[in-house]
């Protein structure tokens, strides 16, 4: 990908900007790079858009925030804002997978006017287990993993044990290939442990909020337990002009599949553009 780079709150960030058409902003995952929304596709640059995506700050070539403890959703919120103005960007629509569709829905919940329709992948952000002293001891220990194991470390505290045996190669293959992208695979720890403290939004009655068109992707559990499809249901129902999409039953989840999600993402751009 044509690469620049972008300064925003003590960092520089690596961005991707090829295309012409409606701007298309692509956000990341928490330990995925920018090429880890769509999946490499090129599916939205042949159907005429702009497509930026941006390595958030800690992952893929962008640098490490300035502390360990920076990079909650506030500063991943002004870093895609600071994207926005350096490319000259009014109004985008966003597409954004987990920590990205977090950033996504905060962004539009602070500046409206900017956010022409939001594509939400695979949400995970439940306010009310967001305090479980279970749920942070597990990111912690992916931390500490990846700091002290690197990848295979990483790889066996991620438990893959537990996923189905029908998705468990594919797992392994992206969670390897996803780190391997890092050039500071210290700060991705960090960001393990800061990510899931931070609250992109106080409750999901703020999702009531978000006024443009908006789609929630969501996998089914069997593939991604990670990522509920019950809570992917709920944020399709808070957003007024929100819907669900999501695989048929015993499919590869549509989040995996880059040319699907794609058209997923272009029709809602020709809706709210």
């Amino acid at each position: 990908m044509p690469e620049r780079t972008i300064s925003a709150g003590g960092v520089t960030l690596a961005v991707s900007d090829e295309g012409a058409g409606v701007p298309v902003v692509l956000a990341h995952g928490l330990t995925a790079s920018r090429r880890y929304v769509v999946m490499g596709s090129r599916a939205l640059l042949r159907g005429g858009h702009r497509v930026i995506a941006c390595d958030a700050r800690g992952h893929g070539a962008s640098s490490p925030a300035p502390s360990p403890g920076a990079y909650g959703y506030e500063q991943l919120s002004a870093d895609l804002v600071a994207v926005l103005d350096a490319l000259g960007l009014e109004r985008v629509v966003l597409a954004g997978t987990s920590m990205g569709a977090h950033t996504a829905l905060r962004l539009a919940l602070e500046l409206p006017a900017r956010v022409a329709g939001i594509v939400v992948i695979t949400p995970a952000y439940d306010p009310a287990t967001h305090d479980d002293e279970r749920r942070l001891a597990r990111w912690d220990a992916l931390a500490g993993a990846l700091r002290s194991g690197g990848l295979e470390g990483f790889e066996r505290a991620y438990e893959l044990e537990r996923i189905p045996a029908a998705w468990r190669a594919s797992v392994a293959t992206a969670l390897r290939r996803r780190l391997a992208t890092h050039a500071h695979l210290d700060a991705v720890a960090d960001a393990l442990r800061a990510v899931p403290r931070s609250r992109p939004f106080a409750d999901l009655h703020a999702l009531e909020r978000i006024e443009c068109p908006a789609v929630v992707v969501a996998s089914r559990d069997e593939a991604d337990p990670r990522h509920p499809l019950a809570l992917a249901e709920t944020y399709a129902r808070r957003l007024p002009r929100g819907r669900l999409a999501v695989e048929d039953e015993g499919r590869s989840p549509l989040a995996w599949q880059g040319g699907q999600l794609s058209k997923v993402v272009a029709q809602l751009a020709r809706e709210a553009w």
